[in-house]
């Protein structure tokens, strides 16, 4: 006879999230997305329209080229953020790492949010030159 047992995974609310600008309180809390090691969040070519924040464990971003070799980009981990576009598609592919969870945040259509997204976007691209 085998005894299972269930254990609960406590995540931050959404209020601690110190990554996400105080602007985004007042949006309703997204779910969490779990992705088993090795499972892809989203696809080099498919339709971009959100970002995405690490709850637990690592993201790896990456491309294919030509010859069939990846090249990888970043890695994110709890807290970070990440899927932003400069247009409509992904240009990278991101990939679960080990055992993950992510919060995507959609918005709706023709809404302003450049003033809520610039500074994850700063933060970003001063991660990445460093």
């Amino acid at each position: 006879m085998h005894a299972y047992s269930a254990s609960r995974i406590s995540l931050p609310s959404h209020s601690a999230q110190p990554s996400l600008p105080a602007a985004f309180g007042s949006e309703p809390q997204q779910p969490v997305n779990f992705f088993p090691a090795g499972s892809e969040i989203y696809a080099q070519g498919e339709k971009a329209g959100a970002f995405y924040q690490v709850e637990f464990g690592a993201v790896r971003i990456y491309r294919l080229l030509a010859d069939g070799r990846r090249q990888i980009s970043a890695f994110h981990l709890a807290g970070e953020t990440f899927g932003f576009e400069a247009d409509t598609k992904h240009h990278f592919f991101a990939e679960a790492i080990n055992a993950t969870g992510v919060r995507a945040f959609r918005f709706s259509a023709g809404a302003d949010m450049s003033h809520k997204l610039l500074p994850l976007a700063l933060k970003g691209l001063t991660r990445a030159q460093e």
